[in-house]
């Protein structure tokens, strides 16, 4: 037969026709997130310029800003809050745009009859720094209470087993007026996010911390000045552990930098057992250059490495002006980090051990510097 109708393998189906759209199901997926917001609209930046109650953070970088400005005899590069009107529906009636012909309910529409610092579109809006948090644990939350840590509410789990601890917590709250509420042990693992709770919960405000120029000059008070540093430091809750020792030794206060590194958290709340509440925290931008500070205001900067040139026990500095210095998790002490330092210190193990946690070997080398320190006592 002529042609090729009778080929084996011959197609007896039409050919695939042109690619169909996806009819409106992923449109919306394919959308651009709309532009970036610029700095003075954004409520966590120092150029801050919006209308809406300026969050405590921004303002503590503005007046941060306005410090490092007068020292070095220049202009603070800082917004000025309430000149720029960020919010939607409100005094302008900016709630709907033109021209996104799909209506108040579309992609394209912006919020409307809603305050607080407008988000571009398609893009979610950070969770504020400042919301509260819940430390659990009898211990964490009973010496947060006895350090007078301000809170709103204390939950207590149906049917709990009232030591002596639950006792004074129960009463130290009242006393305090916080609002003390009853509720069931299923309603209190989900508000901690199973986290072990042991029955009772302390919503506080978020966490102070403490402008890290008020930490140095503190220190510098003390017969004996002595600060933990951490570098990059990330799981909170050797962050906590770290805090704890620095209670236990002497320390006067420990400083974290901002960026790529734990914060206190409900978790290192819990881990500190309650001495985030004696230990005065801060927060630097710039690890290296806090240190440089405190060099300059007489102290001593030690970083432990493995691979130190001091053996911890040869430390005769130990008893003056110092800062030690405990490095991340993973990687120890940071490039940077440990050129800054004066002298790294080795802490001597008898085993194959390569290296300590941080937290333990942060405990180690602070009880180290307190015997030696009572000892010259």
């Amino acid at each position: 037969m002529a042609g090729n109708s009778q080929r084996r393998g011959r197609r007896l189906t039409p050919k695939a026709g042109a690619p169909k759209g996806s009819g409106g199901k992923n449109k919306d997926a394919l959308a651009g997130r709309g532009r970036t917001l610029p700095a003075d609209e954004r409520p966590w930046h120092k150029a801050y310029s919006g209308t809406e109650k300026l969050p405590q953070r921004t303002a503590w970088k503005q007046d941060k800003e306005r410090r490092a400005a007068a020292e070095e005899g220049r202009a603070p590069k800082i917004g000025q809050p309430g000149s720029k009107d960020t919010t939607w529906g409100r005094g302008g009636g900016r709630g709907t745009p033109t021209g996104s012909g799909r209506g108040t309910g579309g992609r394209g529409a912006r919020p409307t009859g809603r305050g607080g610092p407008r988000v571009a579109p398609g893009r979610k809006s950070n969770p504020s720094k400042d919301t509260p948090e819940l430390l659990v644990g009898r211990n964490p939350v009973l010496e947060s209470l006895r350090a007078q840590v301000p809170a709103t509410a204390l939950y207590t789990a149906q049917g709990i087993d009232a030591d002596d601890r639950v006792n004074e917590i129960v009463r130290t709250a009242a006393d305090r007026g916080i609002a003390i509420l009853e509720i069931s042990r299923a309603e209190l693992d989900r508000m901690t996010g199973g986290v072990l709770h042991q029955g009772i919960g302390l919503q506080v405000p978020a966490f102070a911390y403490e402008p890290f120029e008020d930490l140095v000059a503190a220190a510098l008070e003390q017969a004996a000045p002595l600060l933990v540093a951490l570098d990059g430091v990330t799981d909170p809750r050797n962050l906590g552990a770290v805090i704890r020792s620095a209670a236990a030794f002497g320390a006067q206060g420990v400083f974290v930098p901002e960026r790529r590194a734990a914060g206190i958290t409900a978790t290192a709340w819990r881990t500190s057992a309650g001495a985030a509440a004696r230990v005065p925290v801060a927060q630097v931008t710039n690890l290296t250059r806090s240190l440089k500070a405190c060099q300059d205001a007489g102290f001593l900067v030690v970083g432990l490495d493995a691979d130190g040139e001091t053996d911890l026990y040869d430390l005769e500095a130990a008893v003056g002006p110092l800062v030690v210095v405990v490095g991340s998790e993973g990687r120890g002490l940071s490039r940077l980090v440990g050129e800054t330092c004066d002298l790294t210190v080795s802490i001597p193990m008898v085993s194959d051990v390569e290296s300590l946690n941080a937290s333990v070997a942060a405990a180690v080398t602070l009880a180290e510097v307190a015997r030696r320190r009572a000892a010259e006592g």
